[in-house]
């Protein structure tokens, strides 16, 4: 099984940095049972007030390697990295098998 995580910094442009966030996630979790391999995918807005925290998470699953560069290059996907990268200052990914 291979985990992919990604943490973004969202913008704190209008209509503002919550609404934002809350974009975001509706984004990705549109993703949900539209991509082959994409066995499991939650996104989660951050509550804690520090600044080094990032604001939005993608936490998702692929059976292995093969599935999540798939997914890395799907229509699906494709068309929510740039409306995700207007929203967003910065990203930072973790992949890894288990």
């Amino acid at each position: 099984m291979v985990k992919h995580i990604v943490v973004w910094r969202v913008k704190d442009t209008p209509p503002g940095k919550q609404a934002n966030a809350l974009r975001v996630k509706q984004l990705l979790e549109g993703m949900r049972g539209k991509i082959p391999g994409l066995l499991h995918i939650e996104c989660g807005i951050n509550f804690l007030d520090n600044p080094t925290a990032s604001d939005v998470v993608l936490y998702s699953e692929f059976p292995n390697r093969a599935a999540l560069a798939v997914y890395a290059t799907h229509p699906d996907h494709e068309s929510v990295k740039p409306l995700i990268g207007e929203l967003t200052l910065d990203r930072r990914v973790v992949d890894y098998d288990c």
